[in-house]
């Protein structure tokens, strides 16, 4: 007899969900299309199409990880959240249109640093002017980390893969300057994280 695979779960989206919800609150009214990149478990692209749903939540990850993603997001059973996509952030030209956001939780400790470039890259080309882009995650600044606990998170994630790690606050925030974003927002968040909002330059047309 098989059994239906069991849907993937995460304790800490589980824990993050609201706090992140209170800042998205802010910023995705009146938005009608997002993109997410590095869906995870599904639990975030669920629980805020569920509070967005004049907005289109398409998620996406890496094309390993997109079928146990979407066996969450099938089961949501939402008209506004569409099942994820491959997206691999590495790639010359993403095979997505323009959105008013783009959203990415607890990546960019994970890739590597040419991975954190290219998907800071890939945001300038595929959001609207005046559009946001939002990341959540562990940072560091001025090349310290923020707590004890990051820190050896950091040695953690680096023992694993040497070319992961915590990110400094002001190298990413350049990236984002350089390809056309403006810092709206550095919000502390529990766990020793951050919300991070961007917003797309509106360049007059030429």
């Amino acid at each position: 007899m098989s059994f239906p695979a069991p849907t993937p779960f995460s304790q800490a989206s589980e824990n993050n969900k609201l706090p992140i919800l209170d800042v998205l609150k802010r910023h995705l009214i009146n938005r009608s299309s997002l993109l997410e990149v590095g869906g995870g478990t599904g639990q975030h692209a669920a629980f805020f199409a569920r509070h967005f749903p004049d907005l289109i939540w398409q998620s996406s990850d890496i094309p390993s990880n997109v079928k146990p993603l979407n066996l969450r997001l099938a089961n949501a059973k939402l008209k506004n959240l569409p099942l994820a996509t491959s997206l691999d952030v590495n790639e010359e030209t993403w095979n997505y249109g323009a959105y008013d956001a783009i959203f990415s939780a607890n990546c960019l400790h994970i890739i590597s640093e040419d991975s954190t470039i290219n998907l800071l890259r890939g945001a300038g080309k595929h959001i609207n002017n005046g559009g946001l882009l939002l990341v959540y995650g562990p940072f560091k600044y001025r090349g310290k980390f923020t707590t004890k606990s990051n820190a050896g998170f950091d040695r953690w994630l680096k023992a694993r893969d040497p070319e992961s790690g915590i990110r400094d606050f002001e190298w990413v925030n350049e990236l984002a300057e350089e390809v056309g974003f403006s810092l709206v927002e550095d919000n502390a968040m529990p766990a020793n994280n951050q919300l991070l909002a961007w917003a797309k330059i509106t360049r007059e047309a030429s």
